[in-house]
């Protein structure tokens, strides 16, 4: 369990570095060429789609950190029944077993 505590706040950490990254460039100045500000703006909605879905990440790894603080992790939210370390090595957010994730 430790081993995936760690590699989650590894990758809540590389998450927020994106995330700031991301929004450390949405704050450039806008240029005032038009095709170089159309292109940017292609640009920031890409890079505000990648925010989102970092965050969406971020708010899996704290459940999943909450639920190996209070002992729950691998058993699914739903059923109850444990999850299989399969699914949980190569989804270790998982909240749910293959069964009711489906």
């Amino acid at each position: 369990m430790t081993d995936t505590k760690t590699l989650l706040l590894a990758r809540r950490k590389e998450l927020t570095g994106d995330i700031a990254r991301i929004e450390d460039q949405l704050d450039d100045p806008t240029p005032k060429d038009w095709d170089d500000a159309a292109s940017e703006r292609q640009g920031d909605e890409v890079l505000q789609s990648l925010g989102l879905h970092d965050r969406t990440e971020i708010r899996a790894i704290d459940a999943a950190l909450k639920r190996i603080e209070d002992g729950s992790y691998g058993t699914c939210a739903k059923c109850g029944n444990p999850i299989a370390a399969e699914r949980l090595e190569a989804v270790p957010t998982a909240a749910l077993c293959r069964t009711c994730a489906t």
